[in-house]
């Protein structure tokens, strides 16, 4: 089942549409900057660890709705990412829309989704493909084999996870050694 509450990333790494039309002189104006800073809130993370400083800014804005093309927008967000490691700061902007609603989730919460998010596709998918499947340590490099190979194991993984096998290493290890029970699983037996 699909949820109807979204946070995605845009498909290119560029702003979101500027206001249509020239800035009229009321909007310079400081009663409108301070509007202005009234439709934006603001969280930032400070993570230390493995030699590198990481500090993640999440500015929120419902004042760009009425202006992004996507149904069912209420917040447009910029996450500003700055990574210091030895001595080296790299910079990164992304920008995302989701359908929840300030009420539901403020600057802080959507950060933690946006971190959140990024973690489960890590954990989930390519951790398990690193340790479980050695797939940094595959030589097999010609043509369409390892385009090929890691549909396979996408394969794999859908179909422990359709099967609820806890440890993914085991279930192979016992797919493995007796490969009746795959077949059996899959209903060809």
């Amino acid at each position: 089942r699909i949820s109807p509450v979204y946070t995605g990333k845009s498909r290119r790494n560029s702003p979101p549409l500027p206001r249509p039309g020239v800035l009229q002189p009321k909007d310079r104006a400081p009663w409108a900057r301070r509007e202005r800073a009234r439709e934006r809130t603001t969280a930032t993370t400070y993570d230390k660890g493995h030699g590198r400083v990481e500090v993640r800014t999440l500015t929120s804005t419902v004042a760009l709705n009425d202006h992004v093309r996507w149904p069912g927008v209420q917040q447009v967000l910029r996450v500003v990412g700055q990574r210091t490691q030895r001595g080296r700061t790299v910079s990164e902007t992304r920008y995302f829309v989701t359908s929840l609603p300030r009420t539901t989730a403020d600057a802080a919460r959507l950060l933690a989704l946006v971190r959140g998010h990024w973690g489960a596709i890590e954990n989930g998918l390519h951790w398990v493909r690193d340790v479980v499947f050695r797939e940094d340590r595959s030589t097999i490099s010609r043509g369409h084999a390892p385009q090929n190979l890691a549909a396979l194991r996408n394969a794999a993984l859908a179909c422990l996870r359709a099967h609820a096998a806890g440890n993914f290493a085991a279930a192979l290890r016992s797919h493995y050694r007796k490969p009746q029970r795959l077949f059996a699983k899959l209903g060809l037996l």
